[in-house]
């Protein structure tokens, strides 16, 4: 895409799937300043992209998803409290655009998933890994302080106590033991990981996008706050669903006994 400021990170379409590369294998896709950048613009394009109804996060080669935060530019862009605030923002700018996405968002997760790189597949719907993934948030072992949100984005997902046991303990933990906490929606062998990842998105982009649309922005409601809900939206949405045609083309689909093809609209 001619709008990247960076080689590092590269996007592609094919069908209605959006897929979003960390493209660092060199240094197991660790992420740097423009990186964050770039997975912003990424996602900020799809999410205005009518075409596509789902999006798959990866890491480019076979051995990362993506293996934290690039500390080779500490030095020089963290090397300060007020530098870091800066870095920082710059990085929660990319993890935010990678949740507020309004299509599903899949993370598909080979090799290392290291500190940042758990953050990227915790900001997406779906988490499917291989099984010879390896887990670690290692904030422990570098005196690093995670933020609010990220802490309750991995406490949301496996629970108080594992992420307690994640974050204090700051070791490597496999695919079977993620699967058992809940850190990964499921486990495949590595050889099928891509087949599988692109049947399960295009399984996705085939049923109705208002549908799906809407039952992310309503679980995304849920898990606010109470008094942060907006129930209103949640109610509009819905009645857009039984309004569109749609709703038309899946009713009369399933009586004619075919595969509905839906718009959108």
């Amino acid at each position: 895409m001619s709008f990247l400021k960076t080689e590092k990170m590269s996007a592609h379409k094919d069908k209605h799937v959006g897929w979003i590369t960390f493209n660092n294998p060199a240094r197991h896709n660790a992420v740097s300043l423009e990186m964050w950048q770039g997975l912003a613009d990424i996602a900020n394009d799809f999410a205005r992209d009518d075409d596509i109804r789902v999006v798959v996060v990866h890491g480019a080669g076979d051995k990362a998803f993506v293996s934290g935060a690039d500390i080779s530019e500490f030095a020089e862009q963290r090397d300060s409290a007020a530098a870091t605030q800066r870095y920082d923002a710059v990085a929660q700018e990319g993890m935010q655009a990678l949740k507020n996405l309004n299509k599903p968002t899949l993370a598909m997760i080979q090799g290392y998933c290291i500190g940042g790189g758990v953050g990227v597949a915790l900001n997406c719907d779906i988490r499917i890994a291989a099984d010879h993934s390896r887990f670690a948030v290692p904030a422990a072992k570098l005196g690093l302080g995670y933020e609010f949100d990220g802490v309750r984005k991995l406490v949301d997902v496996v629970g108080p106590s594992f992420a307690q046991e994640i974050f204090f303990t700051a070791r490597q933990f496999s695919a079977p033991e993620a699967l058992a906490m809940g850190l990964i929606n499921r486990m495949v062998p590595k050889e099928e990981l891509l087949s599988y990842v692109t049947q399960y998105a295009d399984t996705i982009a085939a049923n109705a996008p208002m549908t799906v649309g809407s039952i992310k922005t309503i679980v995304g409601e849920i898990v606010k706050d109470a008094s942060l809900r907006n129930v209103a939206l949640c109610d509009q949405l819905v009645a857009q669903c039984f309004n569109s045609a749609d709703f038309t083309e899946g009713r009369t689909a399933f009586m004619e006994k075919r595969k509905p093809v839906f718009t959108g609209r």
